[in-house]
């Protein structure tokens, strides 16, 4: 069946149809990793976006349960230059194309991913739909496409109700993950999972108890820091700093999540009251936005973003260049930012762009790239040991 990439700027692609058979309209992002795309999927930071693969070839290693960052997609579409409909894996349990017919999310295969790569990074990340009618209108539809937004979907990817994940040396028991009307977490969390290898000979983190706020989280965040010896205790994105610093944790982490960060605002007050408190703060991508909003800096929308498995980023403090994982379209901006609050810590090598943030005074440090990668890269794993060790000072000096 054909189908339609409709962009905003009067753009079209025809290709073929894949996945689920119905329309959309979303705002198209690409992501330029060569592998981990089922990660891809199950990010729920993607929430509100459909997706360009801009490697050529999707879906030849299947679809891995074990591997998912979530219960399900989370992407609005899926967009790729070939689809591959026979997988070769020994792991695999399902195709991508019968993965994204189940949770209800359409795509289209058979575009030049790369021309339309380049008109996003030269006019910059725009609204489309994904069509399989003939007969559309352009004149009707690109309105529709212009008035588009991703609304708040921090509430949307969310998990529901507090949830803990145990500290362990390995990941054969890892919990509940974030819900979504698109598939039942309670019954993915209690279906067969297999055994990851213990990333972490010690458990530096044990007996520390780390409050993760929901925000959109990927389960491998909990996960790191419970391969490290962490208990951790999930909470719903709309909980108060109260109910949380009531529970008295050793640390609280902030997770990725999708959208404009400044939607965030009631999010954002009770981040303030967080940052008040004494308790050590780690931060992660939409989590580190959300802390500097909260503490008077600004954010704004990049031209196309960062998304994919190779972005450069640099330690100032060091000098050092780690390769890490990326998905954003917001960034800090570092010129609004009071040096009595807030100083920057990581710049992306490419552009400049701000990448983590050190809070003066405080034991806080933020970033806006993934530490907890998969399917990687891994180089900035050591943020967790850093945090863990931070949350062991705290206990200290309490």
């Amino acid at each position: 069946m054909k189908a339609f990439l409709i962009l905003e700027d009067g753009t079209v692609f025809e290709g073929i149809h894949i996945g689920a058979d119905k329309e959309v309209i979303s705002e198209i992002v690409f992501n330029t990793s060569m592998a981990g795309y089922l990660e891809v999927l199950t990010d729920p930071s993607y929430a509100g976006q459909a997706v360009c693969m801009t490697y050529p070839l999707i879906g030849n290693y299947g679809i891995c349960e074990e591997d998912m960052e979530s219960g399900g997609p989370w992407p609005d579409g899926f967009i790729v230059r070939e689809l591959s409909r026979i997988p070769s894996n020994f792991r695999c349990d399902e195709t991508i194309q019968s993965f994204l017919e189940k949770h209800g999310v359409p795509g289209i295969a058979g575009i030049d991913t790369r021309a339309l790569t380049k008109i996003l990074r030269e006019k910059g990340t725009m609204n489309g739909m994904i069509t399989t009618n003939e007969v559309f209108q352009l004149d009707e539809i690109i309105p529709r496409l212009k008035a588009y937004t991703t609304g708040k979907v921090v509430e949307k990817v969310t998990c529901k109700d507090k949830y803990e994940v145990k500290g362990s040396s390995s990941l054969e028991e890892n919990g509940p993950v974030s819900g979504s009307a698109r598939f039942d977490r309670e019954s993915f969390a209690a279906g067969k999972r297999e055994k990851r290898p213990t990333l972490v000979k010690e458990l530096n983190g044990k007996g520390l108890r780390v409050a993760l706020l929901d925000l959109g989280t990927k389960k491998n965040i909990a996960h790191s820091l419970a391969l490290r010896g962490c208990d951790v205790t999930v909470y719903p994105a709309l909980t108060s700093a109260e109910e949380i610093l009531k529970d008295a944790p050793d640390g609280i982490m902030l997770s990725n999540g999708p959208g404009d960060p400044k939607e965030c605002t009631s999010i954002i007050s009770e981040i303030k009251k967080l940052y008040d408190s004494e308790v050590p703060i780690f931060a992660i991508c939409l989590g580190h936005q959300l802390m500097a909003l909260a503490t008077g800096a600004d954010t704004f929308k990049m031209k196309y973003g960062h998304r994919g498995g190779n972005h450069p980023v640099k330690d100032l403090s060091t000098g050092r260049v780690y390769i890490s994982s990326q998905n954003h379209g917001y960034v800090v901006d570092m010129d609004r930012l009071d040096p009595a609050v807030a100083e920057p810590a990581f710049i992306n090598v490419n552009d400049g762009t701000c990448e983590g943030l050190s809070y003066t005074g405080k034991n806080i440090f933020t970033v806006q790239y993934h530490p907890e990668a998969c399917a990687g890269p891994q180089d900035s794993g050591y943020l967790f040991e850093r945090f863990i060790e931070m949350m062991k000072e705290g206990k200290k000096n309490a």
